[in-house]
């Protein structure tokens, strides 16, 4: 039998046309005649799956009939007919979840029910009622996405900022457009808690037998890592400082990185920054502020800075790094600085390496501008206020746009 092109288009519309048994039969029958090699050939031209061939033959050959039972194999998954599904149930929970504030575990806990999910699916996304899945389906999609849903005492804000919401909610557009804008490229920044250097117990289990001391009153120095990371890469640049974390020190780590970096990301025109609104990288601390506004102009960049609310910043990505390092040297005596640097360059997140520098500069604290002076760095910064968006309240000390880019 040869296959030419409207005997293929022929056998092709007669097969669709059949269900099961009978459909498995007229593919049997056909590659019977087509001889030696058909069940090849069938595959290559026709595009019959060479599994029905088979299970058609032994049908054709033995006379005995398989009993299809397609209801036992239950419904398709959600994410085949809703192929955006995912990615849109993570793009809206991802900025309202938070991590481990005890840094015991890798746990996301979310502020949204799975309720609330699909309500939100529907208004934000244009999900109609009848296509999306039921409240429980979703619950088990954030699961299997890494959300937990249970409300732990621990975990909660000690406290609610009256602004929060509105917060979370600029937070939330401000995110979402720099994932589908390419010339916006997303920073989370934030510091651990300070690592003190010595021969010291710190818990935690250890596969290698070593002693520790009993008392921790004098230790030899302490570093504190702050870091960068980028949550749509999952690429985290972790800086360890032995003096404070001032401003200045803020700013500089922010400069290596783009300084080391920017030849990757020669189509970003603006760096988004997430950052809790602390003491040293407030909008109103003034010289953070002053340097902030030089690095835009030094590298012709424009500056978007998003804060996260008061008591909420386990919410900004980068937290959730913290509990893969703290569980990464956990047991382990950081007698030395090299070794504190190599155990976190060792760590993984996301099956990617950190890449780990100390930074040996001393940085002097209370440094700040006169009132005079911040003024004129006022005037080249932009903050959002009632004017801009009538649906939230002034915050314009969490949203604030620096434009020095290239036009």
């Amino acid at each position: 039998m040869v296959l030419t092109s409207s005997l293929k288009q022929l056998l092709k519309q007669t097969a669709s046309q059949l269900k099961g048994a009978a459909k498995r039969k007229f593919i049997a029958s056909t590659v019977q005649g087509l001889g030696v090699g058909g069940q090849r050939l069938a595959e290559s031209e026709l595009g019959w799956n060479r599994g029905t061939i088979r299970k058609g033959m032994k049908e054709l050959t033995s006379g005995v009939t398989c009993i299809d039972n397609m209801s036992a194999k239950g419904r398709y998954k959600a994410e085949l007919h809703l192929p955006n599904l995912l990615e849109d149930i993570k793009n809206l929970v991802d900025s309202q979840s938070q991590t481990d504030p005890t840094f015991k575990s890798q746990r996301l806990y979310t502020r949204l029910c799975a309720t609330e999910v699909r309500k939100q699916l529907i208004e934000k996304y244009d999900y109609r009622n009848e296509d999306l899945p039921t409240s429980e389906t979703i619950r088990l999609k954030l699961n299997l996405l890494g959300y937990n849903l249970r409300r732990v005492a621990k975990v909660q804000p000690q406290k609610k900022f009256p602004q929060t919401d509105a917060i979370f909610e600029q937070l939330d557009i401000v995110n979402q457009n720099a994932s589908s804008d390419g010339s916006v490229l997303r920073l989370s920044l934030d510091g651990k808690a300070r690592v003190k250097i010595s021969s010291f117990d710190r818990g935690g289990k250890s596969r290698a037998k070593v002693e520790a001391d009993d008392h921790d009153y004098h230790p030899k120095t302490t570093v504190t890592p702050y870091g960068i990371f980028l949550p749509e890469l999952d690429e985290l640049f972790l800086y360890f400082t032995e003096s404070k974390v001032t401003s200045d020190f803020i700013v500089d780590i922010l400069e290596d990185f783009w300084m080391s970096e920017k030849h990757r990301f020669s189509h970003v025109e603006t760096l988004l920054l997430n950052q809790d609104n602390g003491p040293e990288n407030s909008s109103r601390r003034t010289q953070f502020m002053k340097r902030i506004v030089e690095f835009a102009q030094k590298y012709s960049l424009n500056i978007r800075l998003a804060y996260y609310p008061p008591y909420h910043s386990k919410y900004n990505p980068i937290e959730r790094t913290w509990a893969v390092l703290e569980n990464h040297w956990n047991g382990s005596i950081l007698d030395e600085i090299e070794t504190a640097l190599n155990l976190a360059a060792s760590m993984t997140w996301k099956g990617k390496h950190p890449i780990v520098k100390l930074v040996t500069q001393t940085y002097a604290t209370g440094v700040k501008l006169t009132k005079k002076a911040m003024s004129e760095i006022e005037k080249q910064i932009e903050r959002l206020t009632h004017s801009q968006n009538e649906f939230f309240p002034n915050l314009g000390n969490w949203f604030i746009d620096i434009n020095f880019a290239k036009t």
